[in-house]
């Protein structure tokens, strides 16, 4: 078992196309469809799995570009600690002053270390100041529990 780290930061809104971030359905729109339903189907098909955007369920970074993979360790630990240090560096833009609370922070890399070891994914994400949007995700991989039929995108 290792574990990958992906970190996204863009504009919220295209954070918020649901849409991209979600894979597409395993059965197209049936024929006779509206073709704007149609069109949207075949972009979600051809982008998903190509696209940066953070994934609704975090498995699902196992499909994406390997060069989106900002990190890979065998320990649990290693990896909660990436996760700390990329929460520190962003931590002065977060747009809620409470999220910049350093014993909050301490305690979601302590529980990602946790959670990690046990198998699960991490994922944490926060508004930045503009409106942004900064995701953090650390997968567990070989296999994944939630998905195990995904591959590992460094094999």
């Amino acid at each position: 078992m290792h574990h990958h780290a992906y970190l996204w930061t863009g504009p919220k809104e295209r954070f918020d196309d649901e849409a991209l971030r979600r894979p597409p359905h395993p059965d197209p729109p049936p024929a006779g469809s509206r073709p704007e339903l149609i069109e949207r189907y075949r972009q979600v098909a051809a982008e998903f799995r190509t696209s940066d955007l953070p994934p609704l369920e975090t498995a699902y970074w196992l499909v994406k570009p390997r060069s989106l993979v900002r990190g890979t360790w065998g320990e649990a630990k290693e990896a909660a600690a990436w996760l700390g240090e990329r929460l520190a560096e962003y931590a002065p833009r977060f747009a809620a002053e409470a999220d910049r609370d350093t014993v909050r922070l301490a305690r979601l890399v302590d529980a990602a270390a946790e959670h990690l070891r046990a198998g699960a994914d991490v994922s944490y994400g926060c508004y930045l100041e503009r409106p942004a949007y900064l995701s953090l995700a650390v997968v567990t991989c070989s296999p994944n529990r939630a998905a195990p039929e995904l591959p590992c995108p460094c094999a």
